[in-house]
């Protein structure tokens, strides 16, 4: 009988956000596993106990990003993490953006501004500031050129707190056609989703933020599929990956970018696609040994 961690966070008192993982313990139990929720900085946690840690929803670590990345060396010397340190390592960071571009991929065009740099942001078109490392939106905001200010607000307040920033483009085909979530697990595509725009004009950096707003399920084109594909392709190491989600964009050009590839925690909308968690649990199995 395999013992499993499925890697979470600390919610507190207050309910998970995870709606997935209830159904995933009961899945995996249901198939033989010893299967258990674990916040991945949880006292004393036996890591070296599990034949297999695999993250799942540890939402909080975009915050604690050094004491993550030090857990996940740890971890991963105890026993097999999914994804593998190296790849979590890399993906912590949104400057993995300019290595796919660098390989090719096509994404949202980014520049990068650190602490300690000048304010060097659009004056001629809409415009998105979020961090480096960030989750769910969480210090996400778009502006117009004549919200210059405002945007320098945010940037000191994310530079007093160790944050360097990313400046996109503001996508506004996100407005109509919605953002495409390609889900990959074992290897091969597990089911995609759409949602609506994330960024409402005028929401403040800091405000609460549906990181899902109408979702949907999503039949992927060929266009979107080969994107997803050529971003997998380019993660440094050519790894193994036991799951992955692609974030797509439909681009000025009209075509398919990538928003963000995310392969440390990515919401797998399990409960909105039941048919895809039997492929799910024999993965996660097989990864177990």
């Amino acid at each position: 009988m395999p013992r499993i961690a499925l890697v979470t966070y600390d919610s507190g008192p207050e309910p998970s956000k995870d709606r997935d993982l209830p159904l995933l313990v009961r899945a995996l139990r249901d198939a033989g596993a010893e299967a258990v929720a674990v916040p991945w900085d949880a006292p004393g946690a036996d890591w070296g106990g599990f034949d297999l840690a695999l993250i799942r929803s540890t939402w909080d670590y975009s915050w604690r990003a050094e004491e993550f990345t030090a857990w996940v060396e740890r971890c991963g010397k105890l026993t097999r993490l999914a994804n593998p340190p190296a790849v979590v390592r890399w993906n912590t960071d949104k400057r993995y953006l300019g290595d796919l571009a660098a390989a090719g991929v096509p994404v949202v065009p980014t520049r990068y501004i650190a602490p300690g740099e000048p304010a060097d942001l659009p004056d001629h078109h809409e415009y998105v500031v979020k961090p480096t490392s960030g989750a769910g939106a969480r210090f996400a905001a778009r502006y117009t050129h004549d919200e210059h200010d405002t945007a320098v607000r945010q940037l000191e307040r994310m530079h007093a707190e160790g944050f360097t920033a990313m400046v996109q483009p503001y996508v506004r085909s996100i407005d109509t056609a919605g953002e495409r979530a390609l889900q990959f697990f074992g290897g091969r595509l597990l089911h995609a989703s759409v949602k609506g725009a994330v960024l409402a004009p005028g929401t403040p950096y800091d405000a609460d933020k549906d990181a899902h707003p109408d979702l949907r399920p999503w039949e992927p084109t060929a266009a979107e599929l080969a994107v997803a594909e050529r971003a997998l392709a380019a993660v440094p190491g050519d790894p193994e990956l036991l799951y992955a989600r692609v974030d797509l964009v439909t681009g000025a050009d009209g075509e398919p970018c990538v928003m963000e590839l995310e392969l440390i925690e990515p919401n797998l909308f399990l409960w909105l696609h039941a048919d895809s968690v039997p492929r799910v649990v024999r993965a996660v199995l097989a990864a177990a040994g």
